[in-house]
């Protein structure tokens, strides 16, 4: 009988990176940090959104509130804020209240909106620029109307408007259509 071949487990070295490998991954995340960085310190780009996310929730929402009161709700937007009120002089006794009862209560948005914080306003955060447009509002049937036209016209003179919100050299745009008064 032949004698059994016996193996041996080779013996490794231990297990690691080489120098090569870590000094190539340190480059790649020090490159990867020098681009990432200033971008995240950077907040006006992220406000800039922000808003204009929150600008077309308030004009839907006071489109569902014209809709759903069976009343008019204007729209200010003066660059400094939008605001949703039951008349065109954004009275105090005819101010929408806020979704929740509270809008954000940011010192921008109190300053802006006469120190109220349960009111349908919000101020434009600091380092954004808001293209102003001429007020308007909604009909109980939520088609949009001119700030200029009689509350109770058949006809509206309303056109599409569009309001730029720019931070950091971005811009976003929120448009309402006529008739519709879709918000995009």
């Amino acid at each position: 009988m032949a004698p059994a071949l016996r193996r041996c487990p080779r013996s490794t070295g231990p297990g690691g990176f080489t120098l090569v490998e870590l000094i190539t991954v340190l480059v790649v995340v020090g490159i990867m940090a020098g681009v990432a960085a200033p971008r995240f310190f950077q907040r006006q780009g992220f406000d800039a959104r922000a808003y204009t996310d929150q600008l077309r929730a308030m004009l839907r929402y006071g489109q569902k509130i014209a809709i759903a009161q069976s009343r008019n709700v204007f729209v200010r937007l003066n660059g400094n804020s939008v605001a949703l009120c039951y008349d065109l002089a954004c009275s105090l006794n005819a101010r929408v209240t806020a979704p929740g009862g509270a809008n954000s209560g940011s010192s921008v948005t109190l300053a802006n909106c006469g120190g109220s914080g349960n009111w349908a306003c919000e101020g434009v955060p600091n380092g954004l620029a808001v293209s102003s447009a001429a007020g308007f509002f909604f009909d109980p049937t939520g088609q949009p109307f001119a700030g200029t036209d009689a509350p109770q016209a058949l006809n509206a003179t309303f056109a599409a408007l569009t309001v730029a919100v720019t931070g950091d050299g971005v811009t976003h745009n929120v448009t309402v259509t006529p008739v519709t008064g879709y918000v995009f």
